[in-house]
């Protein structure tokens, strides 16, 4: 499953105070594209209301398509959507990690900069149909755009996944132990097959997100179904909304992802290797058993922006609550990324709410050294504290992702130097008064 929301460069707030502007830019992003396995979901919620967004990221002939997710309440037709992709792709632009890079400045010349990292509803079925021999209960049928929807209740796990193996749903072999304890819960089956003729008349050529909405005081995520027959660990991108502020898992810990380390320059051409090495050594670290933050802001604005924040017109197609006399999304975006398995991850992801509105972002700093000539005290400070300086992004490079610290060392090469001969840089206009003045 998939979900997800996204932003494009901006430097402007669109509303609320800044303090300082960014000092520096960003210029590169780790986005969910990077992962093989990965699925994308973005869930709003708001009181019990859940607004659940799933971004498939099947490959393949979409008559072998199944989706089986359990849900905690009975699903009508009208609480069913397909949506567009560029809703997730574009919360997965505005969220993701990113690098960001910074030029020293003459170190004779003085400065003060302040940063701040800162559809038309159809009928249900009438009358539902039932496999008495297997306990299978069918209790509406709907075809939204591409999918044919089916909501399944059941008596017994062995029944149900009976049943959906002899009408064609492709579910994991030995899934019955997991159907088992979502019946335990009282929880029915929203499952979905693609309707090839519907995908036809339509002309999409690929699988677009389906949309759940339900009322429920359980705010979770189903992971287990997935992991029966799974090839290894895989990769969940969480990208909850709250009126509130950031959403974090009760059941397992939350951690927040390093953030704001410097690191040698040359990983701005290895980006995506370094974001992918860095994530693996966490999970490493925490032994697979976190979740771990990304990104939390308030959407109102960002600083800075990888992409645009969400328009109020996006943010009410995924069901962003709105707030306030004038009805606008007053909306808190979580990004969270899981690598679970069965043995690590036993358990659906429980969340909850809470009122920390704190921003954060995964943010990684490239710094380059002034290269000019300079002849000063403070020059020859720099040129002591350079060298220093780039030993410990070798050494923050090692620990983030486990690189070898010689190989590190290799690549970034000796220290850099500035120019110490040649004639040393005017003076500044105002010392030239002053000197001028002083000789009267």
């Amino acid at each position: 499953m998939k979900r997800t929301l996204v932003l494009t460069a901006a430097l402007v707030a669109l509303s609320g105070p800044r303090a300082f502007a960014f000092c520096g830019f960003y210029v590169a992003k780790a986005d969910t594209k990077l992962f093989n396995q990965a699925s994308q979901v973005a869930l709003v919620r708001d009181g019990d209301r859940t607004v659940l967004t799933m971004a498939n990221d099947f490959q393949g002939d979409p008559k072998e398509f199944a989706l089986v997710v359990p849900v905690p309440t009975f699903i009508e037709r009208r609480q069913i959507e397909v949506v567009d992709k560029a809703l997730l792709d574009h919360l997965d632009a505005y969220t993701a990690p990113r690098l960001v890079e910074y030029f020293d400045e003459d170190p004779c010349r003085a400065r003060y900069l302040e940063e701040s990292l800162a559809v038309k509803a159809a009928p249900a079925a009438a009358g539902a149909a039932k496999r008495k021999d297997l306990g299978v209960t069918i209790e509406a049928t709907y075809t939204v755009g591409e999918y044919d929807i089916l909501i399944l209740s059941a008596k017994e796990s062995t029944g149900l996944e009976t049943w959906l193996l002899e009408s064609g749903y492709k579910i994991p072999a030995g899934a019955s132990a997991v159907l088992g304890s979502y019946l335990k819960q009282q929880m029915r089956f929203f499952v979905a097959k693609v309707n090839l003729k519907e995908q036809a008349r339509l002309g999409f050529t690929f699988l677009r997100p389906l949309q759940v909405s339900y009322e429920s005081p359980k705010f979770m995520l189903p992971i287990r179904l997935g992991t029966v027959n799974a090839k290894g660990p895989q990769d969940l991108f969480v990208f909850a909304l709250s009126g509130k502020g950031r959403v974090e898992t009760t059941n397992y810990r939350t951690v927040k992802l390093p953030s704001g380390t410097e690191v040698p320059r040359f990983v701005k051409a290895e980006f995506k290797a370094f974001y992918k090495a860095m994530f693996a050594e966490q999970v490493r670290k925490e032994d697979m058993r976190a979740v771990f933050l990304e990104y939390a802001w308030d959407m109102a604005w960002c600083d800075p922006c990888a992409a645009d924040p969400l328009s109020p017109e996006e943010l009410k197609k995924l069901g962003a609550p709105r707030t306030g006399p004038s009805a606008t999304p007053n909306v808190f975006v979580s990004r969270l990324h899981v690598r679970y398995d069965t043995q690590h991850f036993p358990e659906d992801l429980v969340f909850q709410e809470t009122a920390d509105r704190e921003n954060f972002q995964g943010r990684y700093v490239l710094r380059h050294p002034f290269t000019g000539q300079a002849q000063c005290a403070a020059a020859d400070a720099y040129r002591r504290d350079l060298a220093s300086r780039q030993e410990q992004e070798a050494q923050n490079l090692a620990r983030l992702t486990g690189w070898p610290i010689d190989e590190i060392r290799r690549k970034a090469g000796g220290p850099t130097k500035i120019t110490e001969s040649g004639d040393a840089p005017a003076a500044p206009w105002y010392r030239r008064v002053w000197k001028a003045i002083a000789r009267d």
